[in-house]
């Protein structure tokens, strides 16, 4: 009789032992959660394009040599535009580490529209239309033009109306990357920020 208990408490103990190892084994494979691996993004280019005139275009660049070296992304050019006029701003986004092969970061941003969105923020009184001083603060209804599978806003296309007045300020882009986070509701501070841009905005 104690032979049999012996064996039943070893048994048990052998079990239990089993069961400790199968279970740290499912622990061990549980992945950490991805971080998010922002895109690199070399040149990005605001070209304005006068809704009148074809023929006035307006750019103003950003570039960051390196990559993901030390540098960020550097404000090269002003925005000059034209008062009481009407723009189409549109978007080049590359990666050009590679001279001779450059990515276009915007295809990438396109075909990814439901993860991604473009907010703004500018001095009050510089834009007849939209009004207010931008949508990353949260207080203004940006001229959209473009949208994601949903309906919900992209930016990769707005339409912009100077005020009747001469101004200067800044005009603020930053493009967020909201991968299960995008909503109608989502804002600029949802997800990561893939570049975040001031420009100086003269409105003459």
């Amino acid at each position: 009789m104690k032979m049999i208990n012996l064996f039943r408490k070893y048994s048990l103990m052998a079990l239990l032992a089993a069961a400790t190892i199968v279970t740290g084994c499912k622990e061990d494979e549980v992945e950490p959660p991805e971080e998010h691996e922002g895109e690199i993004i070399t040149d990005v280019k605001l070209i304005f394009t006068n809704t009148n005139d074809a023929n006035d275009v307006v750019e103003a660049r950003a570039q960051d040599p390196d990559g993901e070296g030390a540098q960020e992304l550097q404000i090269i050019d002003e925005i000059d535009l034209g008062t009481d006029q009407t723009y189409e701003l549109t978007f080049e986004i590359m990666n050009n580490l590679d001279e001779d092969h450059g990515e276009d970061i915007g295809e990438e941003v396109l075909e990814e529209a439901d993860e991604h969105q473009i907010f703004f923020a500018f001095n009050e009184g510089a834009f007849a239309s939209p009004v207010g001083t931008g949508n990353i603060s949260g207080d203004s209804e940006i001229n959209y033009k473009d949208s994601d599978s949903n309906g919900n806003p992209l930016g990769l296309k707005t339409e912009w109306t100077t005020a009747s007045t001469e101004s200067e300020g800044t005009f603020t882009v930053r493009l967020q990357h909201q991968p299960d986070v995008k909503t109608a509701t989502s804002g600029a501070n949802d997800g990561d920020t893939d570049f975040d841009l001031r420009f100086v905005l003269n409105i003459q």
